[in-house]
C-alpha cells in the first residue's frame, strides 16, 4: 500500500520519521512559516500526540497529566498530517520513499528523521525484569508497579534506580513521591558525574541522602535477582553486596535510534554513523544523502549525540529555515542543564570542568549545608566560561546568558552562597541567548517588548504571559522566566512605561495591598477607602475594583450604600448588556441539572418576552433580548419558580460544569453531579478578580473538561483529584494537579483556601492561570500555601470562605423586594413608562429573533416587546 502525502503536483512533500519533541518542533516551525505549497506528514509509532519528554516525571506521579506539546488544533491544518501507530522501518533513498511496520509506503521530496533514542539497557542477568524511563508507557508502568506492589507487600516498596544522572534522579524522586523507598545505584564516584565535578557531586550526594534517598556509588550492578515467581528481590553488586529491591528501574542514558541509517546485510553503507551511533550531519542538519535531514538525538554533530531539548529545537528550526531557502547553521550543542528536585537545586553550563587552558575556577563550598558554587573564567577573571551550582542555583539564571562574555563584576560577586547576594545587574547584549530551550535572544525579547514582534502587527508587548506566547521564551523548562521578567521590566522602564504595581493613578497601592488594607481596617465604603488611600474621585479602574473587593469581603447587596455607582455596566444592571442595548438573562442551573418543570418555566418566560434562547458552554440557558425595564418582570417569574441569579454579569463564579457521573454513567466512579451542585451552591456569588469557572468529571474520561477550568475536580476510585489554574481564552492553560484522592471534606477545604488566596493576592482582572504562573514557585507555591499551610493562614482563609457561604443572598431576589432598587431598571429616568424605540429585532433563518442590522432598521421591523408571529412557510 502506498500513501500519497499530497494530491497537488506543485506541493512539496515532507515526511517526518518520528513523533517526539524534535518532530513536533519541526512541524510547528513549518506551520508558523505558512504551509501553502507544502504538505508535512509526521509518522510516529506511539499512539499519542507529541508530548513533552522533559516533563515525564510529572506523568510518573500523575498518570492523568497532559504533556501534549503545543496546541492540538495545529494538527487540524489540511497540509499538516499526524499518523500515529506508524513506525518507519526502511528508507528507500533512490525511490524517495519510506516504509512503515504497518506495511505502508510514503513518498517524499524531503525526509526529516527525528527518531530520537532508546533507553539504554544493562547487559546483565535479570535485565528483562527491569523497567526503563523513556516513554509515557514506561512511567505509567512504573506507577502501576509501585501501586500494586505496595498493596501486595503491605509495606513501602524498595524501588532501586540504576543510574545517578539527570534521568536517574528524576526517576528516584518520582518513586519517592509515590511512597516508595528511593534507592540509587551509580557506577560513578559521585552523582551526575557528566554535569558535576567531584565537589559538586559530593554536595549533591549529601542533599540527596538528607532527603531519605539511599545512594550506592562507585560500584556497578552485576545481576538483578528474583524469586521463583519472577518477583525482583534484590540487586547483586560487583563487590558481592546484595541491595534489597522490589523493583528496578534502569536510567543509565540513551542510545540513538539510528537503525534506519544502517545498511542491511549485503547492502553498501550509504550513511556515515558516529562512533557511538547517530547519523552524521553537517551544520545545516543535512545527512550525506540529498533531501534527507536528521534532527534531535539521532543526529551526530562533530562526534556528539545529546538528549537535550535546546539543540533538538534548534536543529528543527534550522531544517525548516533551510527548506524555505534560508542559510541557518547549527552552532553546536548547548549542554546547560538544570535539575529541580524537591529541596535540591542543581545547574551546570559551559565549561564547568575548567578544561579550557589557563582557566580559573572560583569556588564556594559548604559541605555541611550541601552547597557548592563554581564559576569558571578566563585567566584574567573577566570572561565567563561556565559554572556549576548545587544547593543554591540562583546565580544560574543571570549567568547562563553571559556565557562567553565579560562579567560586569568580580566573579566572586556572583556566588550568592558566599554572601554576594543577588547577582550584579548586567546589560545582556542583544545576541545573548536568554532562553536556550527555544533559542530566544535578549534582542528578540527587546524587539517584542518595544513593538517589533509578530503579534498584533507591531504592537508592543507589556505583559509577561503575552511575551512568553509571542517569543516562546520561558515555555519549556521555565528556568529563564526570572530573567525574562526582569528584562521586560527593564525595557518598559527605558521606554518610559513606569513599572508600577499601583492600581491606578488615584491609588498607589497594588490590588493585593489594597485588599489587605480594607480587610484589616474593616473599611466598608468607597469614601472611607479613598480618604485613606486614594486621591481624587476615582476612575473606571479603581471604582469597580474597590466594589469587587468590598463584595469579596462582604456579601452585602452590591448596589447599596453608594456602591451602585462604582460598578461596571453589567453589575449595575445585574445582567449582561448586548450589542443592541438589550440584556441577557441567565438563571443559575447548578451543575447543569434541571427538572422538566423548571425547563417549562424558562420556555414560558422566553416565549412571553420574545427572547432568543441558547444553551451555553457552561450547561445553562441564556435568554437574550430583554429590555432594561423588563428585567424585574422576567426575574420575578423566575425567582417565584425557584431560580436565582446565575451572575453571568459579575467577576464571580459562573458555572460548575459536570458530566452525568456514577448515578447513570457506566464509567462513572463518583457522583459528579452531586459534587458539582454542592460546589456551585457553596461558591455562588463569590466575587473575585476575574470570572471563575469549575468542572467536575465523574471519571478519567473527563467529559466535563474539568482541566480547562479555574478549578477542576476529577473522580478517582479513591476520591477526587483537584486541579487548579485552568483557563480558556486567547492564551488557554491546562489546570495543574494540586492534590490527589481527596475525600469530600478535604476537597472543599482546599478549594476554600485556593479561591480565597487567589482573591486576596491576584491582580485586577488576572485569571487564575496567569496568577499561578507569576507566583514565585508557581504550582509548588500554591501547594505549599493551600495543602501544606506553610504561611499559616489556612484557618483564616477557610473562615473567610465560611463567612461568604453563611451570608450569601441572591441579588435578584433582594432587588425585587425593594421598590427603591427597582427604580434603577428604567430606560428613561424622566419617562419611566417610555420604551427605547431604537431597539429592534428581526426574525432569523432559524426561527428566532436577533438584533436588526443598521440596514434592516430602515425596513419593517419587529419590536422587542411585540411577539413575533409565526412565519408562513410560503412567506418570502
Amino acid at each position: 500500500m502506498t500513501e500519497q502525502t499530497s494530491s497537488t503536483e506543485n506541493t512539496r512533500r515532507i515526511v517526518v520519521a518520528g513523533g517526539g519533541p524534535a518532530a513536533h518542533r519541526f512541524a510547528d516551525a513549518m506551520h508558523s512559516r505558512g504551509l501553502e505549497g507544502w504538505h508535512v506528514t509526521v509518522l510516529t509509532e506511539e499512539a499519542h500526540l507529541p508530548y513533552d519528554r522533559v516533563a515525564l516525571s510529572k506523568a510518573l506521579t500523575d498518570t492523568d497529566v497532559d504533556l501534549t506539546l503545543g496546541s492540538a488544533s495545529m494538527w487540524d491544518h489540511a497540509s499538516l498530517e499526524l499518523k500515529t501507530g506508524e513506525r518507519v522501518v526502511k528508507i528507500n533513498a533512490g525511490a524517495k520513499t519510506v516504509e512503515t511496520a504497518a506495511g505502508n509506503t510514503f513518498e517524499y521530496d524531503d525526509l526529516v528523521v527525528a527518531t530520537g533514542s532508546n533507553a539504554a539497557r544493562l547487559p546483565i542477568p535479570g535485565n528483562e525484569l527491569t523497567h526503563v524511563y523513556r516513554t509515557l508507557e514506561d512511567v505509567w508502568a512504573i506507577n502501576k508497579s509501585i501501586t500494586e506492589l505496595t498493596e501486595k507487600l503491605g509495606r513501602k516498596v524498595n524501588a532501586v534506580t540504576i543510574g545517578g544522572g539527570l534521568l536517574g534522579l528524576e526517576s528516584a524522586a518520582g518513586t519517592e513521591q509515590l511512597g516508595a523507598n528511593p534507592i540509587v545505584i551509580d557506577g560513578s564516584q559521585w552523582l551526575m558525574a557528566t554535569q558535576l565535578d567531584e565537589g559538586a557531586g559530593q554536595a549533591m550526594g549529601r542533599l540527596i541522602k538528607a532527603k531519605g534517598f539511599a545512594v550506592h556509588g562507585g560500584v556497578f550492578p552485576s545481576e538483578v535477582l528474583s524469586d521463583d515467581e519472577g518477583q525482583v528481590t534484590g540487586v547483586l553488586m560487583a563487590d558481592g553486596r546484595i541491595i534489597d529491591a522490589d523493583m528496578v528501574i534502569v536510567a543509565i542514558g540513551v542510545r540513538p535510534r539510528d537503525e534506519l541509517f544502517r545498511a542491511a546485510e549485503g547492502d553498501e553503507q550509504v550513511f556515515s554513523l558516529g562512533q557511538r551511533g547517530g547519523v552524521v550531519i553537517d551544520d545545516s542538519c543535512a545527512t550525506e544523502v540529498d533531501g534527507i535531514w536528521a534532527i534531535g538525538e539521532v543526529a551526530n554533530f562533530e562526534g556528539m549525540c545529546l538528549g537535550l531539548v535546546a539543540p533538538a529545537n534548534t536543529m528543527a528550526e534550522i531544517v525548516a529555515d533551510r527548506l524555505h531557502g534560508g542559510e541557518a547553521t547549527f552552532p553546536g550543542f548547548d549542554t546547560a542543564t538544570k535539575l529541580k528536585l524537591s529541596g535540591v537545586d542543581v545547574a551546570s553550563f559551559g565549561d564547568g570542568f575548567a578544561k579550557t587552558e589557563h582557566s580559573l575556577e572560583i569556588v564556594y563550598a559548604d559541605p555541611a549545608r550541601g552547597v557548592y558554587q563554581k564559576i569558571v573564567t578566563t585567566d584574567d577573571a573577566k570572561t565567563l566560561l561556565g559554572g556549576i551550582f548545587v544547593g543554591d542555583a540562583s546565580p544560574y539564571t543571570s549567568l547562563r546568558p553571559l556565557l562567553g562574555r565579560e562579567l560586569s563584576a568580580e566573579p566572586g560577586a556572583y556566588l550568592s552562597a558566599a554572601g554576594g547576594g543577588e547577582a550584579p545587574d548586567t546589560e545582556l547584549p542583544d545576541d545573548a541567548i536568554l532562553c536556550s530551550c527555544n533559542n530566544v535572544s535578549a534582542g528578540t525579547i527587546r524587539d517584542t517588548v518595544n513593538g517589533c514582534g509578530a503579534c498584533d502587527g507591531n504592537a508592543p508587548v507589556q505583559e509577561l504571559g503575552e511575551l512568553k506566547g509571542c517569543t516562546r521564551a520561558g515555555t519549556s523548562c521555565g528556568s529563564c522566566v526570572p530573567m525574562l521578567k526582569k528584562l521586560l521590566e527593564t525595557e518598559l522602564t527605558k521606554s518610559g512605561v513606569e513599572v508600577s504595581k499601583a492600581l491606578c493613578e488615584h491609588i498607589e497601592l497594588s490590588r493585593q495591598e489594597l485588599f489587605d488594607a480594607i480587610r484589616v481596617l474593616e473599611l466598608t465604603s468607597f469614601e472611607e477607602i479613598m480618604a485613606k488611600y486614594g486621591t481624587g474621585a476615582g476612575c473606571d479602574i479603581c471604582k469597580p475594583t474597590i466594589a469587587n473587593i468590598l463584595a469579596s469581603q462582604n456579601s452585602a447587596y452590591v448596589l447599596d450604600a453608594g456602591r451602585g455607582t462604582l460598578q461596571d455596566t453589567n453589575d449595575r444592571a445585574l445582567a449582561n448588556m448586548q450589542k443592541d442595548g438589550t440584556y441577557s438573562v441567565v438563571p443559575r442551573i447548578a451543575g447543569g441539572e434541571i427538572t422538566p418543570k423548571k425547563l417549562g418555566v424558562i420556555a414560558a418566560v422566553a416565549e412571553k418576552y420574545n427572547l432568543y434562547t441558547k444553551i451555553t458552554g457552561g450547561q445553562r440557558i441564556d435568554m437574550f433580548g430583554a429590555r432594561l425595564e423588563e428585567l424585574p418582570e422576567i426575574w420575578k417569574e423566575l425567582v417565584d419558580a425557584g431560580f436565582e441569579s446565575g451572575q453571568a454579569y459579575g467577576k464571580s463564579l459562573r458555572t460548575v460544569k459536570s458530566c452525568v457521573g456514577s448515578t447513570w454513567c457506566r464509567f462513572g466512579v463518583q457522583d459528579s453531579v452531586a459534587m458539582a451542585i454542592q460546589l456551585e451552591l457553596r461558591y455562588r456569588g463569590l466575587r473575585s478578580p476575574h470570572k471563575l469557572k469549575m468542572g467536575v468529571s465523574g471519571c478519567a474520561r473527563e467529559c466535563a473538561e474539568a482541566r480547562g477550568k479555574d478549578v477542576g475536580v476529577i473522580a478517582t476510585a479513591d476520591g477526587w483529584n483537584l486541579y487548579v489554574g485552568g483557563n480558556g481564552g486567547a492564551t488557554p492553560a491546562h489546570a495543574q494537579l494540586l492534590a490527589k484522592d481527596l475525600d469530600d471534606e478535604t476537597l472543599l477545604k482546599y478549594i476554600d483556601r485556593y479561591f480565597m488566596y487567589y482573591i486576596r493576592t491576584a491582580d485586577r482582572l488576572q485569571r487564575t492561570a496567569r496568577w499561578q504562573e507569576e507566583l514565585d514557585g508557581g504550582i509548588k507555591h500554591v501547594e505549599d500555601v493551600v495543602v501544606k499551610d506553610t504561611l499559616g493562614i489556612a484557618e483564616e482563609l477557610e473562615a473567610a470562605m465560611a463567612k461568604h457561604v453563611d451570608t450569601y443572598v441572591d441579588e435578584w431576589a433582594d432587588t425585587l423586594k425593594d421598590p427603591e432598587r427597582l427604580r434603577r431598571f428604567r430606560s428613561f429616568v424622566n419617562a419611566p413608562d417610555q420604551k427605547d424605540d431604537s431597539i429592534t429585532f428581526v426574525s432569523d433563518e432559524r426561527g428566532q429573533m436577533r438584533p436588526a442590522t443598521p440596514e434592516e432598521k430602515g425596513k419593517v421591523l419587529i419590536g422587542a416587546s411585540i411577539p413575533m408571529r409565526p412565519r408562513d412557510e410560503n412567506e418570502v
